[in-house]
Formats: C-alpha cells, sequence, structure tokens
C-alpha cells in the first residue's frame, strides 16, 4: 500500500483579484513544485462541507477528514477547549474566542483580532488577569489564551446544565444549525447573546446566553485596567480590552475511531488548538513539530523532513498549514500570493526530492476559501490535486482554482476525497 500525504493548505482558495491582472492569488502564485505535480496526476474542485456552505475551518476539518459533520459536530468551543486540557462535560458550555480591541463604550468594535499584534505572552498576562478578577453571579469559569489574540472558555453553571444553542456575541459569525458560519457583511458591534430560534423557552439555554453576556461585560471592566494594555496603548497599538465568542458547544463530540473507520493509522501535523482537537477526537496521533522560528525558509523544511520520516510509522500524514488564511482575512492579495509561494519553494520544494511519488499518494487541497475582498469565509469550491502511485496524468498544467474546474476528478465533497485516496493508495 501507498503513503498517503494528505496536505491542507488553510484558506487557499480565493476569486480573481483586478489588481493581480484578474487572477487569484494561487493563479498568480510562481508554484513550480505544485504545477509539475499537477502535471503528473489529475484535479479537480472540492465544496468541503456541501454546496451554498462557507465553513469554518472546524466543520471543514472533520468533513475532510471523512466524517459526517452533520452527524458529529458539537461546536468549536468544545473541540478547542479540548484541546487545551480543559475539562468539558455534558452540561457546559464552552466557546472559541478572541481578544478584540473596542471603543470606550465596551461594544462597538475597533478590531476582532487586537491589530494581529497581540503577542501570545501578553495575552497570557491578559488571561491571568481575567482568571483572577471576573467573578461570575451564578457560574463559574476557566479561560485560557492560546495563540496571539486567540483563547478557550469554559462556563459551568451553578444551577445545572447549559445548552449551546446560543447565538455568538462575536457579530462575525452566524449559525446555520449547529454549524458556526463566517458572515459577509456583519455589525461591527459584540452583539447580545439570546437562545436561538426554537429555544427561547430552555431555561439551560436562557441561562447560558445569560452568563456569557454576564462574562463579557465584566471582561471589559477588568481589561481596560491592565498594565498590558496599559502599556501597548503608550506605544501606539490597539489594547486587547474585549473579548468576542462564538461556536458554543455543550458537550464533545463522540467521533468512531478514524483507526478503525478507515483501515489506516495516520499521524497528523497541526499549528491550530481545533485542528488538534479533532485529531485527539478522533484518535489520530499528533506528531510533534519543531518550535515554529515565525520564518518559512526555516520551518517549511523541518515540517518537510519531519513529514519523510514521520511516514514511515504511519499509513498516511493529514498535514494542515496555516499560511494562506491570515492575510486572506486582512484582504492582503500580496502577501497570501508569497504565502503560496513559500509553501510551494520550502514545504514541497524540501519535500519532493526525498520522496518516490510511486510509493505516495499525495493530494493537496484546502479546508474553504477565504476571497481576499470579502475577508472571510466563502462558499465557493477549492481546488483538489492528486498524485502519485498509479494516478495517471489527466493533462492539468497547473494548480490553480481555473486549471481545477477542468480536472478529470471533477467535483468531490470534503468527505469524498479519503476515499479517494485510500482508494489510490491501494492499488
Amino acid at each position: 500500500m501507498k503513503k498517503i500525504l494528505y496536505v491542507v493548505l488553510d484558506g487557499l482558495g480565493d476569486l480573481p483579484i483586478k489588481e493581480l491582472g484578474d487572477k487569484t492569488p494561487l493563479e498568480a502564485a510562481l508554484t513550480p513544485n505544485m504545477d509539475k505535480l499537477a502535471q503528473k496526476g489529475k484535479t479537480g474542485i472540492v465544496y468541503p462541507v456541501a454546496k451554498g456552505i462557507a465553513p469554518e475551518s472546524d466543520v471543514a476539518v472533520i468533513c475532510l477528514l471523512g466524517y459526517d459533520a452533520h452527524k458529529y459536530y458539537t461546536g468549536r468551543g468544545p473541540l478547542e477547549s479540548y484541546a487545551e486540557g480543559l475539562e468539558i462535560h455534558d452540561g457546559d458550555l464552552a466557546l472559541r474566542v478572541n481578544f478584540a480591541t473596542v471603543d470606550k463604550d465596551g461594544k462597538t468594535i475597533l478590531d476582532r483580532r487586537v491589530g494581529r499584534n497581540l503577542a501570545t505572552e501578553e495575552a497570557k498576562e491578559l488571561a491571568q488577569e481575567i482568571n483572577s478578577k471576573v467573578i461570575l453571579s451564578s457560574g463559574t469559569f476557566e479561560f485560557r489564551s492560546t495563540i496571539g489574540h486567540r483563547g478557550v472558555l469554559v462556563i459551568r453553571s451553578q444551577r445545572g446544565r447549559l445548552s449551546g444553542w446560543i447565538t455568538n456575541p462575536d457579530p462575525a459569525y452566524g449559525r446555520e444549525g449547529v454549524f458556526g458560519v463566517a458572515l459577509e457583511k456583519f455589525p461591527n458591534t459584540i452583539q447580545e447573546s439570546k437562545p436561538v430560534e426554537g429555544h427561547e423557552n430552555d431555561p439551560k439555554a436562557v441561562e447560558a446566553a445569560k452568563l456569557i453576556n454576564e462574562f463579557t461585560q465584566k471582561v471589559f471592566h477588568v481589561l481596560q485596567e491592565t498594565k498590558v494594555n496599559k502599556r501597548r496603548v503608550s506605544e501606539g497599538k490597539m489594547p486587547g480590552n474585549a473579548i468576542v465568542s462564538r461556536d458554543a458547544g455543550d458537550c464533545l463530540p463522540k467521533f468512531p475511531s478514524f483507526t478503525k473507520a478507515n483501515g489506516l493509522r495516520f499521524g497528523s501535523f497541526v499549528q491550530m488548538p481545533v485542528e488538534k482537537g479533532i485529531a485527539l477526537l478522533t484518535g489520530i496521533d499528533v506528531v510533534n513539530l519543531p518550535l515554529s522560528t515565525g520564518n518559512s525558509e526555516i520551518d517549511y523544511p523541518l515540517w518537510a523532513e519531519t513529514a519523510v520520516k514521520k511516514s514511515k510509522d504511519f499509513d498516511g500524514l493529514y498535514i494542515h498549514i496555516k499560511g494562506p488564511d491570515e492575510p486572506a482575512h486582512d484582504g492582503n492579495f500580496n502577501k497570501k500570493k508569497a504565502s503560496i509561494e513559500e509553501i510551494d519553494k520550502f514545504f514541497f520544494g524540501s519535500l519532493l526530492p526525498k520522496i518516490d511519488l510511486n510509493d505516495f499518494i499525495i493530494a493537496i487541497t484546502a479546508d474553504h476559501s477565504t476571497p481576499c475582498k470579502l475577508k472571510s469565509h466563502s462558499a465557493d469550491p477549492v481546488p483538489l490535486l492528486a498524485v502519485g502511485g498509479n494516478i495517471k496524468p489527466d493533462g492539468s498544467l497547473s494548480f490553480s482554482e481555473k486549471t481545477a474546474k477542468l480536472g478529470s476528478i471533477g467535483e468531490l465533497t470534503g468527505q469524498e476525497i479519503l476515499p479517494f485516496l485510500v482508494q489510490h493508495a491501494k492499488k
């Protein structure tokens, strides 16, 4: 059986951009290594969850790993909180949160990510202030900062179980059933959480909304007075003076074992807590990577070297690379293009000379599109490339959104990719 390398480039998909000659960042990027793979393999397009859904990464990754997210997903909050080592029992309210910058009214959002320059150590100091000074009227909580402006929150009620069927205080994300969805247009104010439609009379949802609203208000008053934020303001930086939360859930998902379901032992390379949480809960081994330096020229070759080494220990590796998504959320198409070029040059350029394509099946795709002009996820399909083993070329000349639409793989959903790869790996 061939080894599988399943590479997901976060937020890779995009739409044509006038300043790039009506090309997407992927189409405009110099990607000789991925283009050579496309020429040796097949391409197609993928709707990570389903047509018409602009998914968050967690829902998309669950589907890309072959699971029915409609059946198992319980919210991003439980996944990330579990990954960070917080205990989650049925009836606890778990949320994904961001530090944000708000105006003096405590509601008007100036930046949802504190200018993207809140250091992880600064966030840890702010988290300590929150944990030591915020007291809820009818509940307790655990708050933990993770990477940069990101964090997780678990609230427990002293009155019994809580329900995750509440709306998001974070205005940038809505809900479609249990799924969190990125909104193309949204107000720039923190929203009051309420029970979602159909749960207005559920006391567990009413209490959950009350507690998260209380937490949000009290955190603002605490963070206003912190040394970290006063120092940041004096340095001309935005203060991390608010918390915006989203994607509540009230229990952990109960995934069947990935190994038992697929007959394969997989390892995973992940950068963010949500992917780590999914790996841990599905029984996929988390591969420890060298500590990131923030320099792609150093980090990506180390990732490639680790992939070659660890491929001997597993039937396949799931490799999730965050790179393109963040500049896309900032609308920076040149930086997104540069990120794609760095992945091609330093990751694939280091990986490919060290492996024999006859012994591997390589797939490259994305968890969602993040068009730079939207600065948010969209429902647009993402490109897929599959190469190696006995996969025959289909005439694709490059790896891009435009080429992929003409590829012989056609249209797949995220759930259909893994069976496709396994089928070819076993030939």
